[in-house]
């Protein structure tokens, strides 16, 4: 899963009038019910009903280089009303200009003290710049106004969210579910708090709400299966079960450990995974054949979909099962990198400082290679562990002349997992391979954004997932001075004392 929290949903955005039901889809407030959005038959040509329900019709239909200015024609004909400035800055905050989104909610509050929803979603913005204190006093201001605005305490759950005040955030999720049990947004982000908290009983069963909005959160459909669920509740002794991956690489590799629990309960166990995967899971203990996603499958009994293994299992914080390692190398790979690697001079350093660009927390867990490069001792070895890289990221390599790439020559995880084995360290964002390398066991370390991955748990260095793991947090969103500065004190310290 784009992990993510991955996966953290920004503010959903509150029509007016304000519907019985909080709306469904997490964006465009512009497709939301709409106090004109029965048109009243205009008095005039270009009078402010035509000019205002021309633009809300624009908006509805995403063209909103034509809505924006029909709002503002619709202002300078009843400068008065509230109402028109509320609706652009919504078409405002759709197009990214946040800024002047910002001051039509303004606008539109200082005509109407009142106005609920333009003190959500001004609050929406306001996260969205980073401005957490001013967008939490807006969304109080909100809930004041309309207490039983469920999005409203989404909203601020969010924002709670955001500025790591995770309990609280639990709360304000709580209260929306209580206002709209059905609210799929904010079940889903509810179990991701409890899961960060390390609540893992309630965690985990309410984490299966990410099927009700699978599609939007980029872990596919539904898997659509005649034979039933298996979530620990029958006997697999002599049966065949089908664990099948769901989300990202990184999930993949943290979940397919609990294949070997099912084959210690008698199962058959059958792995469907991503395709780059396949090679390097064909060893895994316990499974008996492992298969790329989407293609044709054998005969089975029962499937479970792998993240929702540590709730078939009863996970808890205490019964993670954390071998030190679960995932083995091919010799022959190994010794081949080895040799390709020539003799050891000093020690090697795998490195990893971006993920998958399409994920949308990529920008706050990746680090610029420039900003980087001038943190690292010069008296190690590095090397790259990605395959892809952004063009600036290239240059900074290239021009650096400090990291070693082997760009051709990692065709898929298996050839990776064996470079890494070749690493004296791996220090990694929060991508795939910090998943990778966590279930080689080898020693790794881990850097963090301020509002990370939850499965990173709250102010701990180390993880109950991967015991050869060691985590360094930001201090502050967007700043990784001090987890540089960290990370070179201990690479010093510790390879110099070895």
């Amino acid at each position: 899963m784009p992990s993510f929290f991955e996966k953290l949903f920004k503010g959903k955005a509150t029509a007016d009038p304000a519907p019985s039901q909080p709306p469904k889809s997490a964006t465009a407030p512009s497709q939301a019910a709409t106090r004109f959005g029965t048109a009243q038959t205009p008095s005039a040509p270009d009078g402010f009903d035509a000019l205002y329900t021309r633009a809300i019709s624009a908006a509805a239909s995403k063209d909103f280089a034509r809505a924006i200015p029909l709002y503002d024609q619709a202002i300078a004909a009843s400068p008065a009303s509230a109402e028109p400035y509320y609706k652009r800055a919504n078409a405002l905050k759709d197009v990214g200009r946040l800024e002047e989104a910002i001051a039509s909610y303004d606008r539109s509050i200082e005509l109407r003290p009142d106005y609920a929803y333009a003190f959500c979603n001004r609050g929406v913005v306001q996260q969205k710049l980073g401005l957490l204190p001013q967008a939490l006093s807006s969304l109080d201001r909100a809930i004041a106004l309309e207490p039983t605005d469920a999005v409203a305490h989404y909203n601020r759950a969010m924002v709670l969210q955001d500025w790591s005040r995770w309990a609280e955030a639990a709360v304000s999720y709580d209260q929306a579910i209580a206002l709209d049990p059905e609210f799929p947004d904010a079940q889903y982000n509810r179990a991701l708090t409890l899961l960060f908290l390390g609540d893992f009983e309630r965690g985990w069963a309410a984490f299966e709400w990410r099927w009700n909005n699978a599609r939007r959160l980029a872990i596919g459909e539904v898997r659509s299966f005649q034979e039933p669920l298996w979530l620990g509740d029958h006997d697999l002794a002599g049966k065949r079960l089908l664990l099948h991956s769901e989300a990202g690489l990184g999930d993949t590799l943290q979940f397919c450990r609990y294949a070997t629990l099912a084959a210690a309960r008698g199962a058959t166990v059958l792995l469907e995974v991503q395709p780059p995967l396949v090679s390097l899971l064909a060893g895994l203990e316990g499974v008996s054949q492992v298969l790329p996603s989407r293609g044709a499958l054998p005969p089975f009994d029962y499937h479970c979909p792998l993240m929702s293994l540590p709730l078939a299992f009863n996970t808890t914080l205490d019964t993670i099962p954390a071998a030190r390692s679960y995932l083995h190398n091919d010799v022959a790979k190994v010794e081949h990198w080895r040799k390709r690697l020539g003799e050891r001079t000093r020690p090697r350093i795998g490195l990893t400082w971006s993920g998958n660009a399409n994920q949308p927390i990529e920008p706050r867990r990746r680090i610029p290679l420039a900003d980087w490069l001038p943190h690292l001792p010069r008296e190690f070895e590095y090397f790259c562990l990605q395959k892809e890289l952004r063009d600036a990221d290239r240059v900074a390599r290239d021009s650096s002349g400090l990291i070693v790439s082997f760009d051709d020559e990692l065709p898929d995880f298996a050839a990776t997992a064996a470079l890494c084995e070749c690493m004296d360290l791996v220090i990694t964002v929060d991508t795939s391979l910090a998943h990778l390398s966590g279930a080689l066991g080898q020693r790794t370390w881990v850097l963090l954004s301020f509002v990370p991955d939850w499965r990173w748990l709250l102010d701990r260095a180390d993880c109950p997932w991967y015991p050869g793991m060691k985590l360094y947090r930001q201090k502050t969103a967007g700043d990784w001075s001090t987890v540089f500065a960290q990370v070179t004190s201990d690479l010093q310290r510790e390879f110099r004392a070895g």
